[in-house]
Parts: structure tokens; C-alpha cells; sequence
């Protein structure tokens, strides 16, 4: 076997040894075997809830442990179509054998890294805010290029994505816009993304054709699960209805049909402009909720509590990641060093690269937080 397919080889292995690790692999079969038996209690349906919790918990289980057998069995199957080929001297055989282990590479190395998504609320829809900042008609311009790349990238992963509110700005671009994006580990994934972008490039309005550099927020939060109880009192928030200023039909830009909820505790402000003033309002408070929830995620999570305390005014020195498009091109994250010189296949939304080593990272601060704590 050729040393770089060996390499694939052990790369694969690592990504199945660490798969199995984080599912507690000898124990498996025995929490399957008691996720079945109370399956079979013909009194679990008493409490449709509680089943349904269930039996999520067991599909995810059934699920982690078929892929590590998939994993398992493909890469026996094709070391074995290998030493055959080898055997025989098909050269086609081979050929096809190491392309498979390649890609099979790339998908256990994907699995491994889903494998990380287990925070309490990594699973859920995310709701995610886009802001301008420091820059004016350049940063609303930013503003809806970022709306554009997150967009793409939600729409590869096979996600939905539905514009919640949205804002125009003056000249150009949006100044702020709001998505419900929805599909499995979608808040998982675009956590991380929570911070300030900055975009560095000649401004296609500026007919001086100078440099520019402009500033967008991003703020990401889980779509509270239903099994979840916020309570909210009344008495904390003022409900507003205004005028859509966003894209839409007739009855949306004439009509008070926009719905802003302003909870007075924590100064949070939510909006809501695409639907009926009465759906608004159920998305509106939908979303007040979920604020309300990440923020208590915030208070047991220290590393996501710091970043977004960190956050700032979308301007200098409060960035994550910058985008420079001039004089040369790159796009770099400044809290793990990644970077990538293909700005363009970022900006059409491939980010996955930026969010692995965010997660990577974020586990292993959180391994050795773990490791002290138990020094």
C-alpha cells in the first residue's frame, strides 16, 4: 500500500477511534438495549413528551453508532480491494479503492467534527443577526454580503432559511436583517460566527477607487426547543407596531404590520416585518425568548460568555475574522489563525473550514478547563 493511502488509513482511524470515544463505544449496545426496553413500556405514550425526548435521545444513539460501523466497514472493505488488487495487479482496482478511502476520509473527518456539536442547545434552529457598522453605505453594502454568504452556506448544508426582518439601507445594501435558519446542528455550526466581520477592499463607490474598510455584526442564538419554558412577564416589555421599511408586497409597506418588542430587564429589542402584524408578533416573541435563553447558556458557558461580552461596536478592534479583498486577497480569523487566500468560495459560503477550527478549538480550551478543574 502506497504511503500516502497509509496516511489516509491512519487519518481515518484516528477520526473512528475519536468517534467512538466521545459515544462511550462499550457501552453503547447496553444504552441501545435500554433505550429498546423502555420503548416497549406500553405506558410511555402517557407522557408524549417525555416519548418523544426518548425517542430522539435513542434515534441520535442509533445514528452516532451506524456511522462508526459504516466508517468501520468501508475501510475494511476498500484495504481489503487493495491487497487484492495488489494480489492480482489490477491497477483499476486500486485506483478505485484509494479514491473511496479518500472520500471516506473527508466524510469521517466531517463526522468527527459533529461529533463535537453536543452543547445543550448545538442541535437546534439558530436565529442570526446581521448589523452594519462603523462605515455607513460601505457597511450596509458588507452588511448584505455577509446576509448573501450565510444565506449560501445554509442553503449547502441543506438548510431552511426564512428572512424574519429586514431593514433597507440608505443608499445601498441592508442596515440589519434577521434569519430563522433551521435544520439539524444549525446553531452548533453558526455559533461561532457571533462577532464582528471586517471587509477591506476598494469601494465600488468610491470613484476615487480608494481603499475602504468596513464593519458588520453578526449575532447568532439557538431557537428555544419547546420542551424549553422561558417565562416572560408582561409587564417587562413594550410591544410596538410601525411601518416595514424592508422588502415585500403592497399590504406590508403600508400597514403597521412590523412588530418590535423591547424587554425592559435586559434592554434586548427584537423585530419582526415579513409576515402579518399578527405572526410578527408570534416571531417576535419567538425570538425574545430564545435571546433570553442564550443568555442563560451564556452564564454556564464561560467561553461563549466572553465572546460576547467582548463583542463591542461592530468597528476596530473588536473583530473575529477580516476579509481583504485589496491589495491582496485573503480571509483570516483572528481567535485560531485560519485562513484561506479563495475569498471568493468564502463569500459564496464556504465557511465550513472557519467553523471546524473554532470548534476544535473551543473543545480543547474546554478539555483542559476540565483538566484543571479536576487537578
Amino acid at each position: 500500500m502506497r504511503a500516502e493511502i497509509q496516511n489516509t488509513v491512519t487519518e481515518i482511524n484516528k477520526s473512528l477511534e475519536l468517534l467512538r470515544q466521545r459515544l462511550d463505544w462499550e457501552t453503547a449496545p447496553y444504552r441501545l438495549e435500554e433505550f429498546n426496553a423502555r420503548v416497549e413500556d406500553p405506558d410511555l405514550w402517557n407522557d408524549p413528551e417525555a416519548a418523544q425526548k426518548l425517542m430522539r435521545e435513542r434515534q441520535t444513539l442509533v445514528d452516532a453508532m451506524q456511522v462508526c460501523s459504516s466508517i468501520e466497514t468501508d475501510l475494511n472493505d476498500n484495504i481489503e480491494l487493495i491487497e487484492l488488487g495488489e494480489m492480482e495487479e489490477d491497477d483499476e482496482v486500486i485506483s478505485e479503492a484509494e479514491d473511496a478511502l479518500k472520500a471516506l476520509a473527508i466524510t469521517a473527518a466531517e463526522k468527527e467534527l459533529e461529533a463535537l456539536l453536543d452543547g445543550e442547545a448545538d442541535g437546534n434552529d439558530t436565529f442570526l443577526e446581521i448589523n452594519s457598522g462603523a462605515g455607513g453605505t460601505e457597511s450596509c453594502d458588507w452588511a448584505s454580503m455577509l446576509a448573501r454568504m450565510y444565506v449560501r452556506w445554509a442553503e449547502k448544508k441543506g438548510y431552511k432559511v426564512e428572512l424574519q426582518s429586514e431593514t433597507s439601507g440608505e443608499e445601498a445594501g441592508i442596515k440589519s436583517a434577521a434569519y430563522k435558519i433551521s435544520g439539524h446542528n444549525a446553531y452548533g455550526w453558526l455559533k461561532s460566527e457571533s462577532g464582528v466581520h471586517r471587509l477591506v477592499r476598494i469601494s465600488p463607490y468610491d470613484s476615487a477607487a480608494k481603499r475602504h474598510t468596513s464593519f458588520s455584526s453578526i449575532w447568532v442564538y439557538p431557537v428555544v426547543d419547546d420542551n424549553i419554558d422561558i417565562e416572560v412577564n408582561p409587564a417587562d416589555i413594550r410591544i410596538d407596531t410601525y411601518r416595514s421599511s424592508g422588502a415585500g408586497g403592497q399590504h406590508v409597506n403600508t400597514t403597521d404590520s412590523a412588530v418590535r418588542i423591547t424587554h425592559h430587564p435586559t434592554g434586548i429589542v427584537v423585530t419582526s416585518s415579513e409576515k402579518s402584524q399578527h405572526q410578527n408578533r408570534d416571531i417576535a416573541m419567538k425570538a425574545l425568548k430564545s435571546r433570553l435563553y442564550q443568555q442563560e447558556l451564556d452564564r454556564r458557558n464561560a467561553a461563549i460568555n466572553e465572546a460576547h461580552e467582548n463583542k463591542g461596536d461592530a468597528g476596530w478592534g473588536n473583530q473575529i475574522r477580516s476579509y481583504v479583498l485589496q491589495p491582496y486577497q485573503m480571509v483570516k480569523d483572528l481567535r485560531t489563525n485560519f485562513e484561506t487566500s479563495d475569498t471568493k468560495g468564502v463569500l459564496d459560503g464556504d465557511l465550513d473550514g472557519f467553523m471546524a477550527a473554532t470548534l476544535a478549538m473551543n473543545v480543547a480550551g474546554k478539555s483542559r478547563a476540565d483538566a484543571q478543574s479536576e487537578d
